[in-house]
């Protein structure tokens, strides 16, 4: 699978979500694109898995590796990016370059989550939401195509963060509440 093609595309659209069209008025929606960063971190995960041939292990080490390397600066075409003096739109745009040409750095990506409030366990509570979004779309036919998903105006990704704020995440059967609560607002949307 072509992951960094994928990292491309969501690195794009959590630029949209921040707005960068300096022609018109745009306010930043962080919280979706917090989820986009779930989302690239998903491929993120998914890219390093597959370069291992899918040795998690091994990929575990390599990501932990070079997480402890500390890195502040990167090195791409033929420049080196401070990501100390790095605007978060600009770190947006160093990700999916990099994408582009098959890479990533855990260290923009460790960038970018401080950058939008979040830390590792919180990025950990919201890939769990998302990874029960994605079994519910795919339980109520997101693949072939019979999904819905935009409910009363607004993508499932918003009630995603929505019940995710109402939800205590540490809790034992969380997947377990995060997919009912998502069940009971798409049942309004069928029934509307």
């Amino acid at each position: 699978n072509n992951w960094h093609r994928a990292i491309q595309v969501e690195g794009v659209e959590a630029i949209e979500h921040h707005g960068w069209k300096w022609w018109k008025k745009q306010d930043c929606d962080m919280p979706q694109l917090r989820m986009e960063l779930v989302d690239i971190w998903h491929f993120i995960l998914s890219a390093a898995i597959q370069n291992k041939h899918g040795n998690v292990g091994l990929a575990k080490m390599d990501m932990q590796s070079e997480l402890s390397l500390g890195k502040k600066t990167i090195q791409f075409d033929g420049r080196y990016h401070v990501l100390t003096q790095m605007a978060l739109l600009e770190k947006l745009d160093l990700l999916v370059g990099l994408a582009a040409a098959r890479r990533t750095s855990l260290a923009v990506f460790e960038s970018l989550l401080s950058d939008c409030g979040m830390d590792w366990s919180e990025l950990f509570r919201q890939y769990l939401g998302k990874n029960v979004l994605n079994m519910f779309r795919q339980d109520h036919g997101y693949k072939p195509g019979g999904y819905i998903k935009v409910w009363q105006g607004r993508e499932d990704n918003e009630h995603l963060v929505e019940v995710l704020g109402m939800t205590d995440l540490d809790a034992g059967d969380v997947r377990n509440v995060l997919y009912q609560s998502l069940q009971e607002k798409y049942r309004l949307v069928l029934e509307g």
